[in-house]
């Protein structure tokens, strides 16, 4: 009972709320709560976030008991996110199931020391009389440490982790992520933090190169903590190891801590089940053949069986551990160089064994068959177009975004406009949001984790919408950001039109400017790449940024106008309501056509 004999109302909140959605909770006048701030010493306005407690306390005073409110991304099972390799362990027999060594994949950004890290890992931790044994590097390895086996992949980088999760074999059960103490969180740390979230793969950090006069481990603390990696010594779930990967310092600290992060796993495997695992890497050796690493994640592999990948297949002749040794048999989380296949199988592909090398031959025609008919169907990803119906029909639960705009002040007010939008039916999951052009690793991601990619001020770079085009991402550019959220918002409603797609057809370079009266200054062309038509559009590139863009008024190829000019070819070009050309200018023609509002699912 409250002081004055009324019930207490119980009432949830979520971990931060603005002053606004607060008054609207508890139903009461914004300016009575931003006077009680007041009064507690905390200067607010309207649309200001205050954190759980701070609510609390003031709902308190209102009559309202509080209470956190569970977070609804946490209660959904994503099992698109599974992949198949898990999905297959989880239905062999619990009973057959023993815990198996941690698989470990290391990321960050360029230079930060993630390969003078496993190097010092490797040499530091592997067992008695093995360290001058290494003869080879095949892309994987395992350290013993206080009598257990850690598994590490050496991957090049984040793309390669998405890339391998894009095909459905995402291998590590664990991302330490390496940042470096002087550089604190740079772009790419972001970026692979980003990729291990999507993936939902728990995150451990090593702060590297504590041993430089200028590293500030405060600092990287603070700046993890705005990525959403807050230190464990903060009252984060995010454990955080200082480490000098040089000075081989503070290396047992972090295999002590990737240990106690498996412990609270479920990591386990049956070494009689079915055998499956994924390819690490392959490649063609004179000597040998086609050498592939295969990491096994379950049953037992061994010498003789037939092992199909991808449309790669052959009978294991031999088998090598890490060191180069040979081996008979490999059990779960086991790295093995294998020979014996007939062609190199991709990086990221799953593996599995199977009877005999004939059914191998027929599950390749097949696979080769559905590959072929796969490629004539046009790939077709979730859009904003479609989402509704998708979710209608109960395929997609989230509208996964990736964000990139031109600057941090425009990221910021993006970012908090969608959120609120993810109150609906549909909830807005923003992958990675991050400044800069829209590059091929921001696609790999979204097609990883079906996600739309949307742009604000920013451009998609040519790899990037090939990339996109061959993946069935939807990239999506504004200038406006209240037509970005009303899109959104939109699609999250089912009232969203067909999309309007610009598609780019060739691209000319001005080399030559002509004076012709009545008609002002027409350019003088060659064209580079595809073709300009007499009914595109033109876009006037100026040292990588766009000076004028308007409607194709002439075409003229000699003295005769043309319907289009082919590359290869010189061509007069005017636009309408633009002729400030500069030799050297990059004149870009498209079209802009109405996609399709497709209801083809994935």
């Amino acid at each position: 009972m409250s002081n004055n004999g009324q019930s207490v109302k119980q009432i949830e909140l979520p971990a931060t709320i603005t002053i606004r959605d607060l008054a609207k909770a508890i139903d009461t006048s914004p300016i009575d709560i931003i006077k009680k701030l007041m009064a507690n010493g905390v200067m607010a306005n309207i649309n200001q976030q205050i954190d759980f407690d701070t609510a609390a306390i003031v709902a308190a005073e209102m009559g309202y008991e509080a209470t956190l409110e569970a977070d609804e991304s946490e209660k959904k099972e994503d099992f698109g996110e599974i992949p198949l390799w898990r999905r297959i362990i989880m239905a062999e027999d619990p009973s057959q199931l023993v815990r198996r060594p941690p698989v470990v994949t290391i990321l960050g950004h360029v230079d930060h020391g993630k390969t003078t890290l496993l190097d010092a890992i490797r040499h530091t931790n592997v067992a008695e009389g093995e360290a001058g044994g290494i003869t080879q590097h095949i892309g994987a390895y395992q350290v013993e440490h206080n009598g257990r086996l850690i598994t590490f992949l050496d991957t090049p980088g984040h793309a390669a982790f998405t890339a391998m999760r894009a095909r459905g074999a995402q291998g590590a059960d664990l991302v330490v992520l390496v940042v470096a103490a002087d550089d604190g969180v740079m772009p790419q740390t972001k970026e692979a933090a980003a990729h291990a979230k999507a993936a939902h793969v728990p995150i451990l950090v090593a702060i590297n190169k504590i041993d430089k006069p200028n590293a500030d481990i405060a600092r990287v603390k603070q700046q993890l903590a705005e990525i959403g990696l807050v230190p464990d010594d903060w009252d984060g779930d995010t454990i955080v190891v200082p480490i000098s990967a040089k000075q081989k310092k503070g290396l047992d600290d972090l295999l002590e801590a990737i240990l106690l992060i498996a412990d609270n796993m479920d990591i386990h495997a049956n070494p009689k089940g079915k055998v499956i695992g994924t390819v690490i890497e392959a490649k063609v050796d004179r000597a040998k053949g086609v050498l592939a690493t295969l990491l096994v994640q379950n049953g037992t592999l061994e010498v003789g069986d037939v092992v199909l990948a991808g449309t790669a297949y052959g009978r294991i002749k031999a088998m090598f551990d890490f060191t180069g040794k040979k081996v008979r048999k490999a059990t779960p989380s086991t790295p093995v160089s294998v020979m014996g296949l007939n062609d190199v199988p991709q990086a990221g592909e799953m593996f599995e064994v199977v009877e005999s090398e004939r059914e191998a031959r027929n599950i390749v025609m097949e696979r080769l068959q559905s590959s072929k008919q796969s490629e004539a169907a046009v790939k077709k990803a979730v859009s904003l177009e479609q989402l509704f119906d998708r979710y209608k029909s109960g395929e997609v639960h989230e509208l996964r975004l990736i964000i990139k705009a031109d600057v941090q002040g425009s990221l910021e007010p993006i970012v908090n406009s969608l959120k609120e939008l993810s109150k609906g039916e549909i909830a807005v999951n923003i992958l990675h949001a991050e400044t800069g052009n829209i590059s091929e690793n921001d696609v790999m991601l979204a097609a990883a984790s079906n996600a739309v990619i949307i742009g604000f001020n920013v451009q998609a770079d040519v790899a990037a919408r090939n990339m996109a085009e061959s993946e069935g991402v939807s990239i999506r550019l504004y200038d406006i950001i209240y037509r970005l959220t009303e899109d959104v918002e939109k699609a999250l409603k089912g009232m969203l039109e067909p999309e309007e797609k610009e598609k780019i057809l060739g691209h000319a370079e001005v080399r030559a400017i002509f004076r012709i009266s009545k008609v002002g200054n027409v350019a003088g062309c060659y064209v580079r790449d595809g073709e300009i038509r007499r009914n595109g559009r033109i876009r006037v590139i100026r040292n990588g940024e766009t000076v004028g863009e308007g409607a194709v008024s002439s075409l003229k190829h000699l003295t005769e106008d043309v319907r289009e000019v082919k590359q290869g070819f010189e061509c007069g070009i005017a636009i309408k309501g633009f002729d400030a050309f500069q030799v050297g200018d990059v004149l870009e023609c498209f079209i802009i056509e109405k996609a399709q509002a497709s209801k083809d699912v994935l």
